[in-house]
């Protein structure tokens, strides 16, 4: 008799990250206070009651049972589209938005539609993990851009060049990034989408944490303006965040209507359709909660503040990026890995954080603090825990 085997290239994959690290939290115990969690990106604050009131009718409601259209709710492809027009002062109709079961599905819907196994996508380095093992599992090969913290790790187009490869097909990034909060100025992406015009690249741009830009930063960059944006561009997006919903699984990509057209293949054999009840909700909420959302922006920056006040000469620490709901803190613990650091911080100390080389192996002197979900007296509570904290 003989076993069956399992797909190699998901076997090899190491288990979903945050879990594991979040295990290691369950041995602390309590001597400092409560445990601060800092490792999964999620709003540390409820979606307004307005919008649960209307998940709740929406979930409850017969319209909403049956399969709805591949490409999303027509109502939400439309409120959605005019969102994003006023944002980037561009003219984008309901045809070039395809909504998805989250972002990360949003990727892998891009990432299928742009490559084949055997292509290579090229990734910022360091990268964000999930979209790493998606290509993976896939058999597209990763190529990677480097960024470093003496420039904010904000790739240049330089650098894009020089990681560009035979059989390359697409460069995905994430602005502001995750892990390192990095923002991407607008004139930094302009100049990496024309390189990608230049070879005959997608630009695939994740924009999750765009609501936590700094106040008064603009539009995130003139992309959708640009001739033609649409035969290298690919825009992801998530309402997680911004309306406080990650449990419903609702994303948004943005791209000429013949991407979007073969991204309902993909989606047909995925999921057929993004969750309804939800689409309905957010179709609502995206005009109505505008001064709501960006109270919620206003939020983040104050406990980024927090955390730039705990880290300020803060023995051997250093904070070398942040933005939006992310920061990426150099330890001081030259002859340890980020691993034992991380594993050791939420044992002793009571700290959640990522693992740097779960971003890179070759970032394991940083942590990566995903600030926004504690408040900002908890984050303040950092700094004692943090000079105590030896290894």
């Amino acid at each position: 008799m003989t076993a069956a085997l399992l797909n190699s290239l998901v076997t090899r994959l190491s288990p979903p990250p945050i879990p594991a690290v979040q295990a290691w939290g369950k041995t602390y115990g309590g001597d400092h206070g409560p445990l601060i969690d800092l490792s999964q990106a999620v709003p540390g604050y409820p979606p307004h009651a307005d919008m649960l009131q209307w998940l709740g009718e929406a979930a409850s409601s017969l319209a909403y049972t049956n399969y709805g259209p591949i490409e999303g709710e027509t109502p939400l492809r439309d409120a959605y589209a005019a969102h994003v027009s006023d944002l980037y002062g561009a003219k984008i109709g309901a045809g070039n938005i395809h909504i998805t079961s989250g972002c990360n599905q949003a990727f892998i819907c891009a990432a299928m539609a742009v490559a084949a196994a055997g292509d290579t996508v090229l990734m910022s380095d360091p990268f964000y993990f999930n979209h790493e093992t998606t290509l993976a599992m896939l058999r597209i090969k990763t190529g990677f851009v480097a960024c470093d913290a003496a420039n904010g790790f904000v790739p240049t187009a330089d650098a894009v060049e020089r990681a560009l490869t035979p059989g390359a097909r697409a460069l995905a990034l994430v602005t502001p990034n995750n892990p390192t909060g990095a923002i991407y100025p607008p004139e930094q992406l302009k100049a990496i989408f024309d390189v990608c015009r230049a070879h005959g690249l997608w630009l695939i741009l994740d924009e999750t944490y765009r609501d936590f830009l700094p106040e008064g930063f603009g539009a995130p960059h003139g992309l959708l303006n640009e001739e033609r944006w649409h035969d290298n561009l690919i825009q992801l997006y998530s309402f997680s965040k911004s309306f406080c919903i990650p449990g419903h699984r609702l994303g948004a990509v943005t791209a000429g209507e013949k991407v979007v057209e073969e991204i309902a293949k993909i989606m047909d054999n995925l999921q057929i359709c993004a969750p309804r009840a939800a689409q309905g909700a957010v179709a609502r909420a995206l005009p109505a909660l505008v001064e709501w959302r960006a109270a919620n922006r206003h939020e983040i920056d104050v406990r980024a503040d927090a955390l730039r006040e705990v880290m300020t000469d803060l023995d051997g620490w250093k904070l070398e990026a942040i933005g939006a709901y992310f920061a990426f803190v150099r330890h001081p613990f030259a002859d340890r890995s980020s691993t034992e650091v991380a594993e050791q911080l939420a044992k002793r100390a009571g700290i959640l954080a990522i693992p740097g080389e779960y971003f890179g192996p070759q970032h394991t002197r940083f942590l990566r603090f995903a600030f926004a979900n504690a408040d900002a007296t908890t984050i303040r509570q950092l700094r004692e825990r943090m000079v105590e904290f030896r290894l």
